[in-house]
């Protein structure tokens, strides 16, 4: 008689027990891939951060892509209200729309980075988060910037890890 698979087993704590602030999507994923490198539970080089964003790079948004080893890939996306990891066959459909509705300048592009990668080259310094005077548009996390050793310091947001492509050519 064959065993039934294996459940999937998430990478990380439940999402009460995730490092989260708001509105620093970036930081969040960027917590996660430290976690995952910690726990030695899978290869850090099944994920991925992907940076989700358009040709007007107003605003972009930031999730952790597992691809696992099994049949089935996982999103980690703290800021949604989809399950936490999501399959990546509920989460695409669910939380990407076609961009047939949208003007073409918003269709949404990706960029996908390989966890390892992300942990040894981003930083932020967070100045992209604080307004023309100075103030902070959203209160920043309660610890402090990340720097690391191939990093500068600087704000690394989605123009900085150019270029982005179509996400429905790399979706299909």
């Amino acid at each position: 008689m064959a065993r039934p698979a294996a459940a999937y087993e998430a990478a990380v704590p439940p999402r009460p027990a995730c490092a989260y602030t708001s509105c620093y999507c970036e930081e969040n994923v960027w917590k996660l891939c430290d976690y995952i490198r910690s726990q030695h539970q899978y290869p850090l080089e099944e994920f991925y951060a992907v940076f989700i964003s358009n040709d007007r790079r107003m605003d972009y948004h930031v999730i952790l892509l597992h691809v696992s080893s099994g049949k089935q890939n996982f999103i980690y996306d703290l800021d949604t209200v989809l399950p936490f990891p999501c399959p990546f066959d509920v989460y695409s459909v669910e939380a990407f729309r076609l961009d047939d509705s949208l003007r073409p300048e918003f269709h949404r592009k990706i960029r996908m980075i390989r966890a390892d990668l992300y942990l040894k080259t981003f930083a932020s310094d967070r100045s992209h988060m604080k307004d023309a005077n100075g103030k902070w548009q959203k209160p920043p996390p309660s610890y402090p910037c990340i720097e690391t050793a191939g990093s500068s310091k600087k704000a690394l947001v989605p123009s900085s890890f150019c270029p982005l492509i179509r996400l429905q050519d790399e979706l299909g």
